[in-house]
């Protein structure tokens, strides 16, 4: 597997301006009516990825997220660490949705893994 980018998020202090803005400026399509208000991105187009754009987590600054497509979290979380890095979120299920981990690079900076969909 060459572990593409899949997704990504955009998260802000304001999740509705956030995504009126990006639909505004991009003219994406959010689609924000789900409980979380997590505000998905379709841009209409045939190239890209898709994303969501929210209000972060209270507790937590804006930020910005890209996702991995990984075959086995644990093996790439074990990588992650031998090479200087270090798990944030273990691996997690949001069942119906995805099963996630979350490791920060030896910068510091927060990069989300991915795998197949939670049941």
């Amino acid at each position: 597997m060459s572990n593409p980018v899949t997704h990504f998020e955009i998260a802000g202090r304001d999740g509705q301006k956030l995504q009126q803005f990006y639909r505004d400026l991009f003219g994406w399509h959010v689609n924000a009516d789900n409980p979380m208000q997590y505000g998905l991105v379709d841009t209409h187009s045939e190239s890209g990825i898709g994303g969501g754009v929210m209000a972060a987590p209270e507790g937590q600054p804006p930020h910005l997220t890209i996702y991995i497509d990984v075959d086995d979290l644990d093996a790439t979380l074990l990588k992650v660490e031998a090479a200087g890095g270090k798990t944030v979120v273990p691996p997690t299920v949001v069942p119906d949705m995805v099963t996630f981990a979350v490791f920060a690079d030896p910068e510091g900076h927060r990069i989300c893994l991915k795998t197949e969909m939670a049941h």
